[in-house]
Order: structure tokens, then sequence, then C-alpha cells
């Protein structure tokens, strides 16, 4: 910041994520309508190849809507309260639990029982072998659901549950409108996208050492496009106030810092190597201690 203090210009939100998340879900909304009357097969089928890639995606504009960069700082209400609408679409209640943990995923970037981002002892130790690892890729979405409540368990808020009652009624009309297919479609495709898939491919490109000595990772190929540019991850974790959409600029004004670091151009390709090099696997990521940060 001191030699680009332009790149402060870029910090603040993002006037147009707010309307093409909105399209998303209602994107999902008209495809509950077309996949009422297909076979199983069918819907399973359209859960991975289409409505699971845009569940993703919404997943992923929740972590920027996390930061606040959908309606600014002091909208923060806003910002949570749209995160809720961008995860009607997903099934599950989401958002406001991520909200709660991500923050110290930034905080505590690493820190042993602080960030749950950190697979746990027994995921290092069995998930050891290709055929095991590809099991634990399936399995991600479990994963991250249950980890945060073994290793850093933390109250129930009032947010989280109005999510719930939220994203739960919602689940109720769809299925009173055109029965239990578009459910089905829907979580289905969270499960199946977050789990075997080639977007997936950014939560072990993000933070696992495919090089000893590098901890943090950017993705600079074609499925920015679809994910927020999640990919420009170095860059975010060096300014997380900035939206996915300026990040590219960030890396163009401050190029001399990022151009010479370790970086990932396809996420099927991390997806092999974590999969078939035995020194990859659950074990490989930074684990630090550190000091509780007071509250403000």
């Amino acid at each position: 910041l001191a030699k680009y203090p332009e790149i402060k210009t870029l910090m603040g939100p993002d006037p147009h994520l707010k309307w093409i998340v909105s399209g998303m879900v209602f994107m999902q909304l008209l495809a509950c309508y077309l996949v009422k009357d297909l076979s199983w097969k069918w819907i399973f089928f359209w859960a991975y190849a289409f409505g699971g890639c845009i569940n993703h995606s919404l997943t992923l504009a929740i972590h920027d809507i996390s930061h606040n960069v959908a309606f600014g700082n002091k909208q923060a209400k806003w910002n949570r309260w749209f995160a809720v609408f961008a995860n009607l679409p997903i099934g599950m209640p989401y958002s406001a639990s991520f909200k709660k943990y991500h923050i110290d995923h930034h905080r505590y970037l690493g820190g042993d029982s602080l960030d749950v981002d950190i697979p746990t002892d027994f995921e290092g130790w069995f998930f050891c072998t290709p055929l095991r690892k590809v099991l634990w890729l399936f399995l991600q979405p479990l994963f991250y659901s249950l980890r945060p409540l073994y290793v850093n368990p933390k109250a129930i808020t009032r947010m989280e549950i109005l999510n719930a009652l939220v994203q739960f009624s919602t689940d109720l009309i769809i299925y009173y409108l055109w029965g239990l297919k578009p459910v089905i479609y829907l979580i289905a495709g969270t499960i199946l996208c977050l789990g075997f898939h080639p977007i997936s491919g950014h939560f072990i490109a993000e933070h696992y050492m495919f090089l000893k000595g590098y901890e943090t990772y950017s993705y600079y190929g074609p499925l920015n496009w679809l994910t927020f540019n999640v990919g420009y991850h170095m860059e975010h974790h060096d300014f997380p106030s900035i939206p996915g959409c300026r990040l590219p600029m960030v890396k163009k004004i401050a190029a001399e810092y990022y151009d010479h670091l370790p970086h990932h151009q396809s996420w099927i390709r991390v997806l092999w190597d974590f999969v078939f090099d035995d020194t990859l696997g659950p074990y490989s990521r930074v684990k630090r201690l550190c000091k509780l940060a007071k509250e403000s």
C-alpha cells in the first residue's frame, strides 16, 4: 500500500454483486420448476452438471458477502441478510455459520483449534492413499460442516437460527409447489459439487503446501469466471476488503509482488496431483499455535 496507494481505491462494495447473485438465485428457482417432472437419473445429472455449479458459485458469493462487499461495511445487516438470500438454492443453512468461522480463518490462518479449515489428525492419518483421498474429496462437504463442531465449537447465534428458519421454510415451499425432486436437485447439487468436482479444486489449491515454504497459492485459470475470482487467493488474503471482481487489478498493479510466487493454472491438475502424489494429503497444511486476539 505504501508503494501502490491506488490499491485503496479498489476497496469497498461491488455494485454488481447483488444483481449477479439475484440472477443466480432466480435461475435456480426456475430450474426447480423445470426439473420437477424429470426422471431421477436426470435430476442427479443436472444437479452435478449445472445446478451444483451454480450452488458452489453461490457459496463463494457468500464468501465475498461475508467480507461486506455487497453493501459495504456500514451496512453489515444488509450483507448478512443478503447472504441468507444467496443461501436459498443451496438447500441447507450455511451463510451465517460460514461468516462466524471465516473471520478466524483470516485472523488465525493455520491456527491449531482456531482455523477450522485445517483437517483433523484423523483425516490426515486415515485419508493417506489415492483411493482414500478420493473418498475424502467426495466427503468434503461432510467434513467442512462437522469439523467446526469438533475443532472449535461456538454457541449458536441468533443469525444462524434465522438462517435455518428461512432456509427450511423455502425448502418446504418448493416441496409444496413442485414436489420432492426440485429439493433433491438443489441439495444433491450442493453436496456433489462441493465434493469431487473440478470447481472444488480451489479447496485444495488455496492453502495446501505443494511447495515447501509456501502456504497460500493463487489460481489464474478460467474457472475464476464462475467463482467470483476466488482463485486470486494470495491477493484476497492480502486485501480481504477488496471484492473478487477487482482482485485481478491488485495483481496487475502490484505484479512484482505476485508474479514470482508459485501458483496454479488448473484445479483439475490440483486434484490429480493431490490424489496421486504421495507427498500430498490432508496433512499437507501449515499448522501453528496462535494467541487469541482480543475482540473489539
